[in-house]
């Protein structure tokens, strides 16, 4: 037995359940393609993730929120939903919720920056994570006894239990046998950060505006200047996606303005540009023998409804408690009814939000006369019911 549990995946999920498992008496090994710099440095990749409160709070829980600076945590007090080149919206009020924010914003790079760090804090301590980087998985297998991982060059390891948490392409749990719903949106979405001349408010925008869907996401002001700044998303055919890229920085920069129509005044680019297909990705099963999913690899959310990495940190959040509870019993912690109950769970806290999902993007991002007048009465109706806005409300902030 090299190991009790071998996390396959690197990343902020599974530096996270990492950091869950440490110190409950287990061996834990985390394997990983990229290299040691490139998990313990990443490099800004654009994306901004929304956090709902939950989230927030297991961060802490687990060590990252304290190694995050404080500038680098912007508030999301509200959001707003728009449609078309109207400028009504529904309004999501933070007051709907239980706090006086919907949700945090931080920086995607920074967050793994955050996990890896609570992870090596974790192992100074406990001295029981073994990282294995720049390493390339063959094969997975699994019997009743026991966990089999193969890496390129002909090392074996063997545990009670294998996790994937490799992406939502995750070849390990494709090794497993596990097949996925996969749907392609047939567009790609651009990320980068932005100026403007007048104030967010920290106010979360989502634009389905025709031909194109826009997000806005509040940050900070720049701790030098003062400027105003924002993540933006900008969803559209890949091929119009590659001219944006193409640009340079000053005519994006008015091409971003107009898109937005000017509503924050001048915008210019201030980050590098990243884009990224756009496909969501929910497996059969979440487990198999001996093995389980989390993060992206468990469920790959469309980013409408900010879910992703929220769904992430739940799912690791509820597979730990069932294996140091195992752990904590003298329990095999690969058992087949542990690994069913936390498919039960995590399936019950996000299968509803991805088929959401799923309606809403086909709802608004169609360009039909007939959908984009049902796009625009469903905002006017969802303005005046105040019930509705209050369970979405309580949906972003991560509030039961």
């Amino acid at each position: 037995m090299n190991a009790d549990v071998i996390i396959v995946g690197a990343g902020p999920s599974g530096l996270c359940l990492a950091r869950a498992l440490s110190g409950q008496g287990l061996g834990i090994t985390l394997i990983e393609k990229q290299s040691l710099q490139e998990i313990s440095e990443p490099s800004f990749d654009g994306r901004e993730i929304a956090l709902t409160q939950e989230s927030a709070r297991l961060m802490k829980e687990l060590g990252l929120w304290s190694n995050i600076e404080p500038h680098a945590i912007s508030q999301l007090r509200d959001a707003k939903i728009l449609n078309g080149h109207s400028n009504f919206s529904m309004n999501i009020p933070h007051q709907l919720g239980r706090h006086q924010e919907l949700g945090w914003l931080i920086s995607n790079h920074l967050i793994r920056e955050a996990a890896f760090k609570s992870v090596q804090q974790a192992n100074n301590e406990h001295h029981d994570i073994t990282i294995l980087t720049d390493q390339k998985v063959t094969n997975v297998s699994a019997n009743n006894e026991i966990a089999v991982v193969n890496l390129e060059g002909g090392i074996e390891l063997k545990a009670q239990l294998i996790i994937a948490a490799d992406s939502r392409f995750s070849d390990t749990r494709r090794m497993m046998g596990i097949a996925a719903e996969m749907h392609d949106f047939g567009k790609n979405m651009l990320v980068c950060c932005m100026s403007h001349e007048k104030p967010h408010e920290h106010i979360a925008w989502e634009w389905f505006d025709y031909g194109q869907t826009l997000a806005l996401l509040p940050m900070n002001p720049d701790p030098v200047t003062g400027e105003y700044r924002s993540s933006v998303v900008i969803t559209v055919g890949s091929h119009e996606i590659k001219l944006l890229m193409e640009k340079s920085a000053e005519e994006f920069s008015q091409e971003v303005t107009k898109r937005f129509m000017s509503r924050l005044g001048i915008m210019r680019l201030i980050s590098t540009r990243h884009s990224y297909p756009l496909v969501s990705v929910y497996p059969k099963n979440l487990v198999a023998s001996r093995f389980a999913t989390i993060g992206d690899a468990a469920v790959g959310m469309h980013p409408v409804t900010a879910h992703g990495f929220n769904f992430g940190l739940l799912g690791v959040n509820t597979l730990a408690r069932e294996i140091i509870h195992a752990k904590q019993a003298g329990l095999d912690i690969g058992d087949t009814k542990l690994l069913l109950r936390y498919q039960r769970r995590h399936r019950a806290q996000t299968r509803p939000l991805f088929l959401i999902t799923r309606l809403i993007t086909d709802i608004y991002t169609k360009e039909s006369h007939p959908a984009k007048l049902l796009r625009k009465l469903l905002i006017h109706a969802g303005e005046n019911l105040r019930p509705l806005k209050r369970v979405i409300a309580l949906s972003l902030s991560g509030s039961k």
